[in-house]
């Protein structure tokens, strides 16, 4: 099974220093038949002014990752880390316990970035955080690893049973997803447009996967983000 949801019907706010586009219900936006995904709680698709950003704010209980797509993300939180990162590369921060951060936009250009949260498998674990500097050109009509569960491979573990892929594919290049059974994804297209087992996606559409695979074309040169997680985990 999949859906498409276009970028249209999400939630949006636009507080003049942050425009964001809500996937799911946050802030001002609610829908109480689109709160998560699975265990997939929030996407925001942020875009932060130059020299703005979230002042020093509380989280607890649970796992969030921070994507970059253009511009440089600035962060600082209470465990002592302060780190500048910029397209392509990934912040990640277990609330746990609980813990305060803030993320700013120190450029000089217009900061975008995907503000992704995810349910821990558990409540209470120690709060901790780290960064990735992944190379760019690793997600170049390839599916790229960036996140998985704690026993998974990739370099960036979170207490949860998720995987999140980044792929760059080219224009008129075609590449496959397969979500096996008991397993969903969800699907972002952060840039270019491309067609999807017969569903057009525009720059920030998304999709719903269910024990499918996907067949992808880029019309244009495309950027995905996928996270994939046990079928309606929660």
């Amino acid at each position: 099974m999949i859906r498409k949801i276009d970028s249209k019907t999400m939630g949006k706010s636009n507080l003049g220093w942050l425009n964001s586009i809500f996937h799911f219900s946050f802030a001002e936006y609610f829908n109480p038949t689109n709160i998560n995904f699975g265990v997939l709680r929030v996407i925001n698709d942020d875009l932060i002014e130059p020299h703005e950003g979230f002042d020093t704010h509380p989280h607890k209980d649970m796992e969030i990752i921070s994507y970059v797509i253009d511009g440089e993300l600035t962060h600082a939180d209470s465990m002592g880390n302060k780190r500048t990162l910029k397209r392509g590369q990934v912040q990640y921060m277990s609330a746990g316990t609980g813990v305060f951060h803030s993320e700013h936009n120190l450029g000089n250009e217009t900061l975008r970035l995907l503000q992704i949260w995810i349910f821990p498998d558990r409540r209470g674990y120690t709060p901790n955080y780290g960064d990735y500097l992944f190379d760019w050109d690793l997600r170049k009509d390839n599916w790229l690893k960036i996140v998985s569960g704690k026993s998974g491979s990739a370099p960036i573990k979170i207490n949860q049973d998720v995987n999140i892929y980044v792929l760059e594919l080219e224009k008129d290049m075609e590449e496959k997803f397969r979500v096996e059974k008991g397993r969903q994804a969800y699907l972002v297209q952060i840039e270019g447009e491309s067609d999807i087992n017969e569903e057009h996606l525009n720059a920030k559409d998304a999709m719903e996967i269910k024990e499918e695979t996907i067949s992808i074309k880029a019309n244009e040169t495309s950027h995905y983000l996928v996270i994939e997680m046990r079928k309606d985990g929660i």
